[in-house]
């Protein structure tokens, strides 16, 4: 098994947004804010080689929106979808499956792309794309809290490609890799947790978005269920921390992973760093 991780790009949102109910004074000391109140964030994607699969987690936000809708999310730096998984020594056609850990759009929007002619292809032509059917249920219906986030652009190729495979539950991709359904931030976000050289990796994607998230009041605004999430991430959390499991962030700029340790306020950051820091 090969794992790498690449940041696709950076952006930026509201700072409140981001951390909900917590003030401004306490999450400021996390995480650096401008004159409009936004703070960065990565969009860090997981590619897992094995058994003759190369697994992508995550495609980030594409192409197809118009300029004033990127305009808000102030896209920076990064490789690139197509440059990052090349960095990792992979094209797109290399790409055999794709987990969408769920349907918003800075998640999803990569893997269909605006075509020369019109509509959208592919950017992955081989690859079957795997969704909660709870969350792939739940984006089709829709709803005015996260109808901004669910785009109909994104969403409708995937049920079009013949290649789209739900998940029904928690079960195995492959061996070594886990799939985990969550309800807190979306009903039936999906993460991965990956058996590697002796350790559990386990994805945190918008559950536990970066290290400052990691207490287990400091959650998003974005989070429907926060009662729901704050259960889910203590579930993680303990687990983590008792079977020493490493934790991937797929929106922190400063921090690929970490460890966990218990202090007195509950548990947090242990050691943070690169993935290669620890594998």
């Amino acid at each position: 098994m090969k794992i790498s991780l690449f940041n696709i790009s950076n952006f930026r949102v509201d700072g409140g947004a981001m951390f909900g109910v917590i003030p401004k004074a306490l999450w400021s000391r996390q995480a650096e804010s401008d004159e409009k109140n936004t703070i960065d964030l990565s969009l860090t994607s997981l590619v897992v080689e094995t058994g003759g699969r190369v697994i992508l987690v995550d495609a980030g936000w594409g192409d197809k929106q118009d300029e004033k809708f990127f305009r808000h999310v102030y896209l920076h730096g990064g490789s690139g979808l197509v440059g990052g998984l090349a960095g990792c020594g992979y094209g797109p056609g290399d790409i055999t499956d794709v987990i969408i850990t769920h349907l918003h759009a800075d998640h999803c929007g990569g893997c269909f792309v605006n075509a020369p002619g019109g509509g959208e292809e592919a950017l992955f032509p081989n690859a079957v794309y795997h969704i909660s059917r709870t969350q792939w249920e739940w984006a089709n219906e829709s709803n005015l809290r996260e109808e901004d986030a669910f785009l109909p652009e994104n969403i409708k190729p995937f049920g079009e490609s013949g290649k789209l495979n739900l998940v029904e539950e928690n079960s195995e991709l492959c061996p070594g890799l886990r799939l985990r359904i969550f309800y807190g931030h979306t009903p039936g976000l999906m993460l991965p947790e990956i058996s590697y050289r002796g350790r559990t990796l386990f994805y945190a994607g918008d559950l536990i978005p970066t290290v400052a998230h990691i207490p287990l009041l400091w959650n998003m605004a974005y989070d429907l269920l926060p009662l729901v999430t704050i259960a889910e991430k203590q579930e993680i959390l303990d687990e983590a921390l008792r079977n020493e499991h490493l934790l991937l962030f797929q929106h922190d700029p400063l921090a690929e992973c970490c460890e966990l340790t218990e202090t007195p306020k509950g548990i947090r950051a242990g050691r943070k760093g690169e993935l290669a820091d620890f594998i």
